[in-house]
């Protein structure tokens, strides 16, 4: 009587398994820019046959969007459970900022997929862009930022944290932290901040990174 159910689970693992792996090789040819590979170079990084490819995806464009969105949602959970943390919205979009910076460090190759994608990230309905958004408008309404139109303030501090983080990738000998908490005082500043509650915002220590 057991028998069906136990092989559904086996084979629902094994599916998953796949398609994991089918995630993972596309995270890592984005992460190094190289989207033009062929279907059978993806399968080949994943270790898995040609045919399993399409039991899980209609076509490469699909993966690669899958495997953006799965990113994405690593970085947001890690997110999430920081936030948590913090009531006032201004300090949950600078600690956002500085978690977002110092990441690159903990996880290059998903920050990697990010900054390949490159602002249409800041257009998707997932991960960075939405979060942003809500943190600005939340900050905005409490009189923490001065009013500005809120998708052109998530496109100005998006252009930052990708100049930040490309940054980093470029200098790996840099100090991340600082260099996380300068940007985000700057951006701070952007949205009418003043310095004294800037520095604050930036000075503060950040609770330990999730570990992936």
């Amino acid at each position: 009587m057991t028998a069906e159910p136990v092989a559904r689970n086996r084979v629902d693992r094994r599916r998953e398994r796949t398609r994991n792996a089918l995630l993972g090789a596309a995270r890592k040819f984005l992460s190094e820019g190289r989207s033009a590979v062929s279907i059978q170079e993806i399968t080949d990084a994943a270790d898995v046959g040609f045919g399993s490819f399409y039991n899980h995806f209609e076509s490469k464009e699909q993966l690669f969007d899958e495997a953006v969105r799965s990113a994405l949602q690593v970085y947001s959970e890690m997110r999430d459970v920081i936030v948590s943390l913090y009531d006032d919205p201004a300090e949950v979009f600078a600690v956002s900022f500085r978690m977002t910076g110092r990441l690159q460090r903990q996880v290059p190759e998903i920050v990697r997929v990010v900054l390949n994608s490159g602002m249409s990230i800041m257009l998707r309905d997932e991960g960075l862009a939405p979060r942003a958004r809500r943190d600005i408008v939340a900050a905005q309404e409490a009189g923490r930022f001065e009013p500005m139109d809120p998708d052109l303030a998530v496109m100005a501090a998006g252009g930052s944290l990708l100049g930040l983080l490309q940054l980093l990738d470029a200098r790996p000998d840099v100090d991340a932290d600082a260099l996380s908490d300068e940007m985000t005082f700057r951006v701070l500043r952007m949205f009418g901040m003043n310095k004294r509650a800037a520095q604050k915002l930036t000075s503060t220590e950040l609770p330990a990174l999730p570990q992936i």
